[in-house]
């Protein structure tokens, strides 16, 4: 391949989600990477050089593949001591939470972060990074809940993979849940389906509210997300599995100088990849090296089972990733 791509011979694909990953629009080319002192064997003056190194990327789209071409710019060295196919589950979770928790949100040492679906791959990863970042970490976790009760289907670029009755799939896994996000490092564990997150919130902060929350339910949270925040809080939505429509009572915003952010990675600019994914070799991949941020992988899945998979993700019975493997 001609630069500025390059082209990974052996990787691992991360099964992120339950949606279509093709047809999506390819941005311009991406920008050389910044010029230096090589970190890694293989890696000169910003371009990838022919050799042994095992690497990961930050993908557009079309991972489900044994081989797959990726911007220069959105590739990553596998960090030492990590294999290259726990390095799958790390390139998607660590821009996505690095870019909203820390660079957007700008997150620091002595705040506190509220994280919705503390067992999943997110959730895991943004855990292990705010405990690294010296912060006090609160977590809602718990079987699946009623807005999933309802058919969904996964389709990839021929149209539907399958459907299935999701009510057999519920899970009572919630303490199993809680306890593994306390075990890697969440302060106060929240169980949805029998607790009020709010009220654990104030009663946690003294009746404060916490500094930062990250947010995949959308417009059902919507109102009792701001509820939780202190003054100067800040809200990121980065998914909408309760639905996109909520209802809010502007007046906390204003009288508390609250901010509402969202924002995913696909349809960022190459040029804002690059930068995301060159931030995140800076301050991420040091905590990955030191063993202070972990994979969290619950199941590899064959790629030839890839319909599988889906169905445990949709199932909500696992925690961290679960990854297709060649």
């Amino acid at each position: 391949m001609d630069d500025p791509k390059a082209l990974t011979r052996r990787i691992a694909a991360g099964c992120e989600a339950p949606v279509n990953r093709g047809r999506y629009p390819q941005g311009q080319e991406a920008p050389p990477l910044p010029k230096g002192k090589a970190k890694y064997p293989g890696w000169s003056d910003g371009l990838w050089k022919k050799c042994d190194l095992q690497v990961c990327a930050l993908l557009s789209g079309g991972g489900y593949a044994e081989k797959v071409a990726v911007p220069a710019g959105q590739v990553l060295p596998v960090p030492p001591g990590i294999t290259l196919k726990d390095a799958a589950s790390f390139p998607e979770v660590a821009c996505t939470v690095w870019s909203t928790v820390f660079m957007m949100s700008r997150l620091s040492a002595g705040e506190t972060f509220l994280i919705h679906g503390g067992s999943s791959g997110i959730g895991t990863f943004a855990i292990q990074m705010a405990k690294y970042q010296g912060v006090k970490v609160f977590v809602t976790a718990g079987p699946l809940v009623d807005y999933f009760l309802k058919p969904r289907f996964i389709y990839d670029n021929l149209g539907p993979m399958f459907s299935y009755n999701p009510l057999q799939y519920y899970s009572s896994g919630n303490e199993e849940k809680l306890a593994y996000c306390k075990d890697i490092g969440a302060d106060v564990c929240i169980n949805y389906k029998t607790e009020d997150f709010v009220a654990r919130v104030k009663e946690e902060t003294g009746g404060k509210g916490v500094d930062v929350i990250l947010d995949n339910v959308g417009g059902p949270y919507l109102q009792r997300n701001i509820d939780s925040l202190n003054v100067d809080g800040r809200l990121f939505v980065i998914g909408f599995m309760g639905g996109t429509v909520g209802q809010v009572n502007l007046g906390g915003l204003l009288a508390r100088r609250l901010t509402v952010q969202a924002a995913g990675l696909r349809n960022r600019s190459l040029e804002n990849k690059a930068h995301i994914v060159s931030d995140v070799e800076k301050n991420v991949w040091p905590a990955i090296t030191a063993g202070k941020v972990k994979p969290v992988v619950y199941k590899y899945v064959p790629l030839s089972e890839a319909a599988e998979a889906h169905k445990l993700m949709e199932s909500s019975e696992h925690i961290g990733k679960i990854l297709l493997v060649p």
